[in-house]
């Protein structure tokens, strides 16, 4: 890991040092705590003896305990090729173990052990968490170094898998989308233009038509696995219970600011999810206009922050579970989510959002993960250095693509039906896209024709006016047009508007909570982008999950007469 960092999860809010001094980044990721603190850490735990090679924890275990070390150290360390260990990190002196995955039941990433005779102190899930919520200064810097570690995971490939595929093809591009959202340190292997890609190939005895493949640490080999099997696979699901008191459907910002005030309240939560936290927030490249985030912050990094934040007060992620299926026949709800599984809620908030609709066009579908993409990320941005690209929408999510991929795409061609941006996009954008000599507008331009063989080679598009047509070699086409509410899955449990967004209205006795994100059915609500007549921004999404959770409280817990 070796302290170094990058934006994919900034530091918390502290103490203001320097992000870019390398002595400031190491003393955040691996801090050396005061005698005080070390000593009120300790009160929570028991004190151990142990000799010098014991292993504390292995790669792969749940629930894994924290260590502070009061003398000696404890060596971090994967696997290598040949099974043998390779440590990356020592913990020494009043410095203390683990990472992100001590918020949660997900299999770690790493093994520990000690490198000599040592004395330290084990403090149990249960007691962690109640020093956290006891202890805040010291749950701060504990916070930040856990953020730090995982980036510096992820960063340095250290504790993951290894992906093998052809960039250009759209399952070796899903799962890594997959894998990057989703946190999980990998090293990719592009098998068209890596070097080292070919002898790794003939290592495993496989052929290029069985990729992508991903090998994990104990050199097993997944074929072209779906997001569900990946998931489960590498250990990101929980175990699940028959029934929480709140299950959240869906982690975007709408979900995880339930989740988050939720758990804070100290309801027991359960966050369903399809894919990975964000949603279609999650893939924006910067989001510029969030209150307190004055040079903007991505919607990953944003996510991540949230997710955490869920987690150290409890709430519970299932990742490729998102819901198919609702029964509010009879209550607590059933809900039916991916693989069969089924839970129980005595309360649900419906955050599943919108996503982007599909060009009307009859090969649309050939070229989706091959060319065609509804997010521009850094992965995103990989396909697209020194070749021009267009995106198509007029809303801030296209501004925003448009404006990061023009850093390192030769030219980004931005076409939409309408005579203008002012109406649909926020003038900052507007004026940026205006002002850069690589970005051009097409008004009154529509996509008619997509072109290519194996993938995306040029596309066509029309005015909408003249009737002209204007071919480009274009590889990459970014679309962000119009919003589909994603309830398909609730079965007709709720009243929708007419576009198949969910109706809420005020309900003022004990079952509604005095809310306007009741759903029809008492005990339900829709917050965010899939709720009828919602803003759709990002602030205004956190707002309705958080303070809908009021409204779950007089629903569990109404107030005695």
């Amino acid at each position: 890991m070796h302290g170094a960092v990058d934006a994919t999860f900034p530091a918390v809010a502290g103490p203001q040092l320097d992000p870019s001094d390398p002595y400031v980044r190491q003393a955040q990721t691996f801090p050396e705590l005061s005698p005080e603190m070390a000593a009120t850490i300790a009160s929570y735990g028991r004190e151990e003896q142990l000799p010098a090679g014991t292993l504390v924890f292995e790669r792969g275990q749940r629930t894994v305990d924290f260590f502070l070390v009061l003398a000696g150290n404890i060596e971090i360390f994967e696997l290598d090729a040949d099974g043998q260990p390779d440590v990356f990190t020592v913990h020494g002196e009043r410095q203390f173990t683990g990472e992100l995955d001590l918020f949660n039941n997900r299999e770690i990433l790493v093994s520990g052990r000690t490198g000599v005779d040592s004395r330290v102190v084990r403090i149990g899930r249960a007691d962690f968490r109640r020093m956290l919520s006891a202890e805040p200064d010291i749950g701060e810097i504990i916070m930040r170094a856990f953020i730090l570690r995982r980036v510096g995971l992820i960063r340095h490939a250290q504790g993951g898998v290894v992906l093998l595929g052809s960039r250009q093809d759209r399952d070796t591009l899903r799962i890594e989308r997959f894998l990057v959202r989703n946190g999980y340190p990998h090293r990719m292997l592009d098998s068209e233009l890596d070097p080292d890609a070919e002898s790794f190939l003939e290592s495993l005895e496989s052929v290029p038509s069985e990729l992508p493949v991903v090998i994990a640490d104990d050199q097993s080999i997944l074929h072209n696995p779906s997001n569900a099997e990946l998931a489960d696979a590498l250990g990101l699901n929980e175990a699940l219970d028959g029934e929480y008191e709140v299950v959240v459907v869906g982690a975007g910002p709408a979900g995880l600011a339930a989740a988050v005030y939720a758990a804070s309240e100290g309801l027991e939560v359960l966050v369903v999810e399809g894919l990975a936290p964000g949603g279609q927030a999650g893939t924006s490249s910067k989001i510029e206009n969030y209150l307190g985030f004055p040079t903007g912050i991505s919607g990953q990094a944003l996510a991540g922050r949230a997710q955490v934040q869920a987690q150290k007060f409890g709430a519970r992620l299932a990742i490729s579970r998102g819901a198919v299926g609702l029964d509010c026949s009879e209550h607590p709800y059933r809900l039916t989510l991916e693989g069969g599984q089924e839970v129980r809620a005595r309360a649900i908030v419906i955050a599943t959002g919108a996503r982007y609709r599909r060009l009307d066009l009859e090969n649309c579908s050939r070229y989706e993960g091959q060319g065609i993409h509804y997010a521009a990320t850094a992965m995103e941005e990989q396909r697209c250095v020194g070749k021009e690209v267009a995106v198509v929408g007029g809303g801030n999510s296209a501004g925003q693509a448009a404006m990061f991929l023009s850093r390192r795409a030769e030219h980004v061609h931005v076409l939409i039906r309408g005579h203008a941006l002012a109406a649909s996009m926020s003038d900052y954008l507007v004026q940026r896209l205006d002002a850069s000599p690589r970005i051009t507008l097409h008004t009154r331009c529509q996509v008619s024709e997509l072109q290519g063989e194996r993938s995306l080679e040029g596309i066509v598009w029309t005015d909408r006016d003249s009737g002209e047509q204007m071919p480009h070699q274009i590889e990459n086409l970014f679309v962000m047009i119009g919003a589909q509410p994603n309830t398909d899955w609730l079965g007709g449990c709720l009243e929708l508007d007419a576009k198949g967004f969910v109706a809420t209205a005020p309900r003022a006795d004990e079952a509604g909570g005095n809310t306007p994100y009741a759903t029809s059915q008492p005990g339900i609500y829709a917050v965010g982008d899939v709720r009828s007549g919602s803003v759709k921004r990002v602030a205004s999404a956190v707002g309705e999950g958080s303070v809908v959770v009021q409204a779950i409280h007089q629903f569990l817990y109404p107030p005695q007469s």
